[in-house]
């Protein structure tokens, strides 16, 4: 029951517009605190577990500590800076305009450039808003001019920037090798097949909407 009001508690508090480490931080910490009161009930010695609910974030240095130790984990950061570096330098939006080009003749080229440059936007950061607002500010403007359907050119971006949670190298996947203790590496060569497929699939619908319309 518990986890279940948390989670309301955080969509209640995103919605309202607070934070995002805010929210998260401070609704585990309010409901850490809580839970051993909450667990004993409210007649029974609630009080004395609510203490222990407080005691028990004496833990978190610890908790803390093994985390920024974890040479998994270090690989976050670092593939957001790379997506970072792909918008801020202009690389991605250059990546566009060539793929652009490469597939100018064809039906449908543009949206199939959006499709490859967020997949791989999307990969780097692992970020979906952050991919799906890069690659909006990048190539919507572009494929509204060039006379795209506005639910095709916000459908393809929002599709593409979908697909870095599959494509390697993917934070989701470096998580849940840390959490389930499984291999990175085999979850990366997992979900290559898939991502492609993916993609592929993509590129289908784009080139069979564009012929027909």
């Amino acid at each position: 029951m518990i986890g279940i009001i948390m989670f309301f508690t955080a969509l209640l508090m995103l919605l309202v517009g607070f934070p995002v480490a805010f929210t998260f931080g401070g609704v585990a910490l309010i409901f850490g605190i809580y839970s051993e009161g909450f667990a004993e009930g409210m007649e029974d010695g609630f009080v004395e577990h609510f203490m222990m609910g407080i005691q028990l974030f004496d833990m978190m240095p610890y908790r803390i500590y093994s985390i920024m130790e974890n040479t998994i984990l270090m690989a976050i950061p670092l593939f957001i800076f790379m997506g970072i570096v792909l918008q801020k330098t202009k690389l991605a939006e250059q990546l566009l305009e060539s793929m652009g080009i490469l597939f100018g003749s064809v039906r449908g080229g543009l949206a199939i450039s959006t499709i490859l440059v967020g997949a791989l936007l999307a990969a780097s950061t692992g970020v979906v808003g952050a991919s799906v607002v890069a690659m909006g500010v990048i190539s919507l403007p572009v494929m509204l001019k060039y006379g795209y359907c506005k639910k095709l050119a916000t459908g393809t971006i929002c599709a593409s920037g979908t697909l870095g949670q599959i494509i390697p190298p993917s934070i989701v996947l470096i998580i849940l090798g840390d959490v389930l203790g499984v291999a990175v590496g085999d979850l990366f060569k997992a979900a290559v097949l898939p991502g492609l497929i993916l993609v592929g699939s993509y590129i289908v619908y784009v080139l069979i909407r564009s012929y027909f319309n």
